[in-house]
């Protein structure tokens, strides 16, 4: 088992490693957490769960007294050996974050916001991309050019026939009005999924069994 999912509760039995999807996301959401207490100045840990237990496991100390300065720094560094994430994707969720987590009451209504805004991508972009997720991995650029361009209609196209996807297009574009990110950090993001969940292990067919399918 790897020791992100010692850290975090996860019974892999034996087929989810460090460094995968399911890991990359709970990184994500640990600086981003980190990066909240330094720029709201939390103090208490209760408030931010996955941070707490990333902290508390792995001993990492408190610098300068300030919450989230020594671990944003610790799991940049994580990010950053397992996945090669560029210093523009941590940058533009500094910004995103003194933006709009200036005072404490801001902060649970970003954390949701970021997490409602991550889940509605990921679905949209599933759902628009279909047969084009079947690319092989070796095909990367071809991926990434796929991904751009779904990205872009996304906040550029209004004229989807499926009166759901044009529901979850606004609400995205909701979202990302407060949050404030690029269409390059998105797809980088989206991209960055894409290509983890490729090599994530298909089902068993006991697993479908099991699940009913």
């Amino acid at each position: 088992m790897g020791f992100l999912s010692k850290i975090f509760g996860k019974n892999n039995n034996g087929e989810h490693k460090t460094g995968g999807m399911e890991d990359y996301m709970t990184l994500v959401r640990v600086y981003l957490q980190a990066a909240i207490a330094e720029t709201a100045g939390i103090t208490n840990l209760a408030m931010l769960p996955d941070l707490r237990l990333f902290k508390t496991t792995l001993h990492i100390p408190t610098l300068n007294n300030k919450l989230g300065v020594g671990e944003k720094k610790h799991c940049k560094k994580m990010l950053q050996d397992l996945y090669k994430v560029e210093d523009s994707f941590f940058k533009e969720l500094d910004q995103s974050i003194k933006r709009n987590c200036r005072k404490m009451q801001d902060v649970q209504t970003y954390l949701i916001q970021f997490q409602n805004f991550t889940q509605d991508t990921m679905m949209l972009m599933g759902n628009l991309m279909k047969f084009k997720l079947r690319v092989p991995s070796f095909m990367k650029k071809a991926i990434y050019s796929m991904t751009e361009k779904t990205v872009s209609d996304i906040f550029n196209k209004n004229d989807y026939n499926d009166a759901g996807v044009m529901k979850t297009v606004v609400a995205i574009r909701t979202y990302n009005k407060r949050l404030g990110f690029t269409e390059k950090w998105i797809t980088d993001f989206v991209f960055q999924v894409v290509m983890l969940a490729k090599k994530e292990p298909k089902p068993s067919s006991d697993d479908n069994v099991k699940s009913g399918k």
